[in-house]
């Protein structure tokens, strides 16, 4: 069910919502959380129910496992690694098979290795998502951090339905204590209040700014044959602030809609545009998964990379990471290793692996820049232009260095990604010229000649200009509109300030007016909102991080 749907926002979400507040308040808090457990099983049921199946049978493996994974007599622990491992992999195995087998299949069967079509396996909405969630409180249990273990609330913490297909990637100790805490099934006014704004805020990201801009961006990918420099680069922009506004969109969602149940959700999207590094971008996007890959990678690898070293008699200190065979061991390695297996994680493709690697590059420029260049205080006595530019470039090769990225992500082929990418640095020409009607040349004053001369436009007639010209320039403003508030405006969060419903809070917007507050004029600009995307949800689109 999506988020963006008639079905979901004016039958599913009111009455999953006055069911479990009146559950709460005339029966118990049991009912309650029985209620919400169903709601969370029909939402993911309604687009195929047989998959309700998979997730009951993954959910009832992990927790029987997680059973055993207690205890402190003599040989609990060599037998609790073994169950852990299996559980792991059991994990691991289902994601693979759902995933990358039939992919590979395919792509033995092209190669002529295999004489038989395998075809393909639909893949699961959020098999990633509810995988990961579990593998990660196995791990706990095996490290003796739960104190929480009731079936019931188990299920509430895989299946409650905002996080369930898309994230965010939530940790036990964040969210299953809420659901243990009986003033969690309390109705607020506050919450609702908040929540239906932040809801308002992400529907309308989605819907009217992601949703709009998507056509050009799935037609550019789709004929990437020739194509030149400025359609180029306005391909590759316009997916930019595609994912950038879906995924923040959804995000938002998820936090408003959690904290409609009276449960706080981790932020998972806060700016990541405006990064000045590509070590501060993976701290400000996708924030969950940055986290989970930290704790349960790229900790461990480096732990191991540490305690190799002191076998060895070598230091695994700072000092020893300026070196180059220590920055290569304890900083590289690791990095690479975490960022290949995110890559792999993303998707089954040799673009996705290069993405990783990307990645991985990018993030061992980025600490060995620090070892070299420590980040230093601004100086009071730079002009305010010498401190606008230190603050303007890190964003923008930053973004370059993530929109590179974002192709591989989004091709079909690295040979698509390639071709992009090449019609990106002008390899082609700078672009297809732009037929302009003869009575419109007047509109381009002096710069008409400069243009004709330059081959960028030529005299066409309404119809090309109509064809041609004005989707392009119409895509291209668009696109700079989006940039604006992507790189220029505060985020929601900021905006909402102390009434942030989120678990981590950021700084609050210094735009004071435009501060959120529970007022009627706040509740009609939220009201308004719903309803212009609610005109849209007959192009109603799924999220780009469904698929995986």
């Amino acid at each position: 069910m999506l988020f963006n749907s008639n079905v979901f926002l004016f039958a599913f979400l009111p009455v999953a919502m006055v069911g479990y507040y009146l559950l709460a308040h005339y029966w118990s808090v049991l009912a309650c959380k029985v209620w919400l457990c169903l709601a969370s099983f029909f939402f993911y049921g309604w687009w195929n129910p047989v998959f309700l199946v998979l997730l009951g049978c993954s959910i009832a493996f992990n927790y029987s496992l997680s059973l055993t994974l207690k205890g402190d007599d003599e040989g609990a622990g060599a037998r609790q690694t073994t169950w852990l491992t299996i559980g792991v992999t059991a994990n691991l195995l289902l994601l693979v098979y759902f995933k990358y087998l039939f992919p590979l299949l395919g792509f033995l069967h092209r190669l002529g290795w295999t004489h038989v079509d395998f075809g393909s396996v639909i893949l699961p909405i959020g098999i990633s998502f509810f995988t990961f969630t579990q593998i990660g409180y196995l791990v706990d249990c095996r490290e003796g951090q739960l104190r929480e273990r009731g079936l019931l609330n188990y299920v509430l913490f895989v299946t409650f339905f905002p996080h369930l297909i898309a994230g965010p990637i939530l940790h036990h100790r964040e969210i299953m204590p809420q659901f243990a805490n009986e003033a969690t099934y309390r109705f607020k006014a506050d919450n609702l209040a908040a929540g239906l704004t932040l809801f308002a805020f992400g529907l309308f990201k989605k819907v009217i700014f992601a949703d709009t801009i998507a056509p050009w961006a799935e037609t550019g990918f789709a004929h990437l044959q020739g194509i030149r420099m400025l359609p180029a680069w306005s391909v590759a922009v316009a997916y930019s602030m595609q994912l950038y506004f879906d995924f923040s969109g959804y995000s938002d969602m998820a936090v408003a809609l959690g904290i409609m149940f009276g449960v706080k959700l981790p932020l998972n999207f806060n700016s990541p545009y405006k990064s000045s590094s590509i070590i501060e971008f993976w701290q400000r996007w996708h924030m969950t998964l940055t986290r989970y890959l930290t704790l349960l990678l790229y900790n461990p690898i480096s732990l191991w990379v540490a305690r190799r070293r002191q076998r060895k008699g070598l230091s695994s200190g700072r000092q020893a990471a300026s070196t180059l065979t220590g920055f290569t061991t304890m900083i590289v390695f690791p990095t690479f290793t975490t960022m290949l297996l995110a890559g792999i994680w993303h998707g089954a493709g040799l673009q996705f692996v290069i993405y990783g690697v990307l990645y991985g590059v990018y993030l061992s420029v980025n600490h060995a820049w620090r070892l070299v260049y420590p980040p230093k205080a601004k100086r009071a006595a730079q002009s305010t232009l010498a401190r606008f530019w230190s603050g303007l470039w890190p964003v923008v090769v930053t973004y370059v260095a993530v929109l590179v990225g974002q192709i591989f992500f989004r091709a079909d082929s690295v040979g698509d990604a390639l071709t992009l990418l090449g019609g990106m640095s002008g390899v082609r020409g700078s672009g297809v010229p732009l037929p302009i009607p003869p009575n419109d040349l007047k509109y381009l004053w002096v710069t008409q000649h400069w243009l004709l001369g330059h081959g960028l436009i030529v005299v066409g007639s309404r119809d090309a200009y109509n064809a041609v010209t004005l989707p392009l320039v119409t895509n291209v403003l668009l696109g700079l509109g989006l940039g604006a508030i992507a790189f220029g405006a505060p985020n929601v969060y900021q905006i909402m300030g102390t009434w942030s419903p989120a678990l981590t809070k950021v700084h609050p917007s210094s735009w004071v007016r435009w501060r959120w507050q529970p007022t009627w004029p706040w509740a009609i600009a939220a009201a308004v909102m719903v309803f212009v995307a609610s005109l849209r949800f007959d192009r109603a689109a799924r999220f780009l991080y469904f698929q995986f």
